[in-house]
């Protein structure tokens, strides 16, 4: 993963994540449990129009082989 990474709200990442087989298993406040079939779990949290972190969004898509280019 080269070059900077876009700055999206957790809502853009939500449909590339669930295009990607995860499914929202459970949420407590604002975070949200995402796990796939393979049991890949991802916490990603929720906050209404805020920008996530590069740092969460960097391990995020580590995690899950999700490429950059699918959410900008």
């Amino acid at each position: 993963m080269t070059g900077k990474l876009p700055r999206v709200p957790a809502a853009r990442l939500i449909p590339a994540l669930e295009r990607h087989g995860f499914a929202c298993v459970r949420q407590s406040g604002s975070p949200r449990i995402y796990r796939n079939d393979d049991g890949v779990r991802v916490t990603l949290p929720v906050h209404s129009g805020q920008v996530l972190h590069p740092k969460i969004l960097k391990q995020v898509l580590l995690d899950t082989g999700i490429d950059p280019d699918e959410i900008a």
